[in-house]
């Protein structure tokens, strides 16, 4: 039996880096007792992973730290957002409950049901969701202690073809989004990212998916933590849906970690 992989990693960097590069979505692990309650069977399972799955972003991440000047703090979730999506909203707030997609999932990006409708979400989120907030909120702090001001990166992909789940699946697909907040995400690191990440293809803003991950003890009320959101076209980078990287992968480590060395100053 091979051991049990931690839920969560957070990853030193430089002392004095105020960069947190955020990679919530790259996983495919799910506990035994999590797909126990998950309706679909191990093929259509796989499936559901290929597609929802951010894959090969935490390499992404891993080898854009190792290429940058001042090495950036990283945040990894270890476990399929199907387990929890740490990057929702845990009530009423969140959008995607409209379409089973909360913080605890029980429609597949088809809409078809992944878990039953009447699914008690609570132990999933005491469990998984709240220990994932309160690690990122503790990394945050201590970026702000530290270096007196914290930037989250978060680091996504998302598929070239939109799938039935999106609720703004009909804008603009561009080779990058960047995704944004009014409150956490000034001019200056939006027009770093636009700069270093030029050479990846044209860049739009909040379309397919749009806003940035700041926790909850932050979120509209400290402005000396700025977030963005990178969100990568998957066939820049890889073979979809699920399938290797290629090239493209490379060439956007180069320009992460060229992001992240502009923000770190």
């Amino acid at each position: 039996m091979r051991p049990a992989l931690p839920p969560f990693e957070s990853l030193p960097g430089a002392a004095g880096s105020p960069v947190i590069l955020h990679v919530p979505h790259s996983a495919r692990e799910i506990p035994a007792e999590v797909r126990a309650g998950i309706v679909l069977g191990d093929e259509a399972l796989e499936r559901e992973l290929d597609h929802i799955v951010d894959a090969h972003t935490a390499e992404l991440a891993q080898a854009a730290s190792e290429l940058s000047g001042v090495t950036p703090w990283r945040f990894v979730n270890r476990l399929s957002r199907l387990v929890v999506d740490p990057e929702r909203f845990p009530d009423e707030r969140e959008e995607m409950r409209a379409v089973g997609m909360g913080a605890v999932y029980t429609r597949t990006t088809h809409r078809e049901p992944l878990r039953p409708s009447d699914t008690d979400p609570e132990p999933l989120l005491a469990r998984y969701f709240r220990p994932y907030a309160d690690a990122m909120t503790e990394a945050v702090a201590e970026r702000l202690a530290v270096a007196g001001r914290a930037v989250i990166i978060d680091v996504h992909s998302y598929p070239t073809v939109a799938l039935p789940y999106e609720l703004h699946g009909d804008g603009p697909r561009p080779p990058v989004c960047l995704g944004t907040d009014s409150f956490h995400t000034p001019g200056k690191l939006l027009d770093a990212a636009r700069e270093a990440l030029a050479g990846c293809g044209q860049i739009g803003l909040d379309s397919p998916f749009g806003g940035a991950y700041v926790p909850l003890e932050f979120y509209g009320r400290d402005s000396r933590v700025s977030a963005l959101m990178v969100e990568i076209r998957r066939d820049t980078y890889m073979s979809e849906p699920g399938g290797p990287a290629g090239p493209g992968l490379r060439r956007l480590a180069h320009a992460l970690a060229a992001l992240v060395d502009a923000v770190t100053g």
